[in-house]
């Protein structure tokens, strides 16, 4: 027999649906570090010797939340149901520990934006000053890719991009192309944090109801 009545029943219900939400929500970043690990450019950019792995790194952490989303809001839909204070008070716990870390990694990928594309950046530079077969072929991909060519301060080498009709030089073109991917980022961490906040104030809410209920009774 259900332990709230009244209003409480609605926010249970409530809750139930955020927690749907939030597993949808987990879905879509696993399926966005899916969609940012096999872009077929990204990876074109960023394969061969030498190639910076921060970007990756960054991809399997968010491939690792959007898991552990999906986990905590299972949970959750199964204790809002079964109106366990258990269970809702860990799945509070544990969407507190998730937004606190979608903040610190937030706050972290703004703050070492910059150094990621510096590195990538250099790498090419490095591919371009090689002057080798892997160079050239490594050079060929970033032409080819983000349709550019040579560096900030570098000279544009007819031989390796002849077709180029473009004026972007390759470490704007880099910088742009990341800048657009952060921001797809950004934009679904914004929403996903709003879902949790409201899950964890329905979760409280009906975790002190559950409590109450069994002091009346």
């Amino acid at each position: 027999m259900s332990k709230v009545q009244g209003g409480m029943k609605c926010v249970k219900y409530l809750l139930f649906a955020f927690n749907f939400i939030f597993w949808l929500s987990g879905l879509l970043v696993l399926a966005v570090g899916l969609w940012l690990r096999f872009d077929p450019n990204t990876v074109k950019l960023l394969t061969g010797d030498g190639a910076p792995d921060t970007f990756f790194i960054a991809v399997y952490i968010l491939l690792g939340a959007g898991g552990l989303m999906m986990v905590v809001g299972f949970f959750g839909c199964f204790g809002a149901i079964r109106e366990s204070q258990c269970l809702l008070a860990s799945f509070f716990a544990c969407l507190l520990i998730i937004f606190g870390a979608e903040i610190t990694a937030g706050v972290f990928g703004f703050l070492n934006k910059e150094q990621i594309a510096e590195e990538i950046q250099k790498f090419y530079s490095d591919s371009i000053a090689d002057n080798n077969v892997n160079g050239t072929a490594i050079a060929l991909i970033y032409h080819k890719t983000l349709n550019c060519c040579g560096g900030a301060s570098m000279e544009k080498n007819p031989e390796l991009c002849p077709d180029q009709t473009e004026e972007t030089d390759c470490h704007t073109a880099i910088l742009n192309f990341f800048d657009e991917k952060l921001l797809i980022i950004g934009y679904i961490g914004i929403g996903i944090a709003g879902v949790m906040i409201i899950g964890m104030i329905f979760s409280m809410v009906l975790c002190c109801a559950i409590r109450n209920s069994r002091e009346v009774i």
